[in-house]
């Protein structure tokens, strides 16, 4: 499937290419790293004492298959890091379940935590794909190789600043409650031409993937926190 088809499922469905798709795909190709925003791309951003932040499995899924597809392209296992404004123990955990690499908490701008994985795990900002959703994402829009924005339809002059500035490479049709996540790894598997490759290795568990998932097993999730604008890196 060419990048004019795959363009055309997602624009279809409500997605948006502020980079035409056969651009995005020669970007993507560099991606080592991804790092996601949290509250607003793995869920609607709700929060409180009775209605923790959350997950779904069918995003994780979507990162596993994806980190797959970019490890068949560079035999190296994509960091993978979160960024989050809290101390959450739903990012914590799935975390350690998928062996991401780290977890950036009570941060406000992301731009310190993409500077931060520059300095300590030698990942260029250019070779990272970054997914974002609101206001103080963007700081970091602008280092990064590829950026992704999840919508939010309360948000809608915000999507046009995000538009008209042309900060980020694509607009997902999802909101972060309704799987954008996925909507964005299925993307990026697809204009990386690897979504049917990836499928099939999955479906067989073949070496190829088994391969992967030891390598994957090995790593063991970072977290840092902020103290007095130090990054401190800490057990949880």
């Amino acid at each position: 499937m060419d990048t004019n088809n795959i363009s055309e499922i997602f624009e279809k469905m409500g997605g948006s290419f502020l980079t035409p798709a056969n651009k995005l795909a020669k970007k993507l190709e560099n991606t080592q790293a991804i790092f996601l925003d949290w509250d607003g791309v793995f869920n609607s951003g709700e929060k409180g004492v009775e209605f923790p932040s959350s997950y779904n499995e069918i995003d994780s899924l979507g990162i596993n298959l994806l980190r797959f597809a970019l490890y068949r392209i560079s035999n190296k296992v994509p960091f993978i890091g979160i960024i989050t404004d809290q101390v959450n123990e739903s990012a914590f955990q799935l975390a350690k379940r998928e062996h991401f690499d780290a977890v950036y908490f009570t941060f406000k701008y992301t731009r310190e935590a993409v500077q931060h994985v520059n300095e300590q795990f030698n990942i260029k900002p250019s070779q990272i794909m970054f997914v974002m959703d609101d206001v103080l994402d963007v700081s970091a829009a602008d280092l990064v190789g590829t950026s992704f924005l999840v919508r939010r339809s309360a948000s809608p002059l915000f999507e046009m600043y995000v538009r008209d500035n042309e900060l980020v490479d694509y607009i997902t049709a999802n909101t972060g409650n309704r799987n954008a996540v996925r909507e964005i790894c299925e993307l990026v598997m697809g204009l990386l031409g690897k979504y049917n490759e990836v499928i099939e290795a999955r479906l067989k568990f073949d070496n190829a993937y088994e391969e992967y998932t030891e390598y994957r097993d090995k790593i063991e999730s970072r977290f840092y926190h902020k103290i007095d604008r130090k990054i401190i890196e800490t057990i949880i």
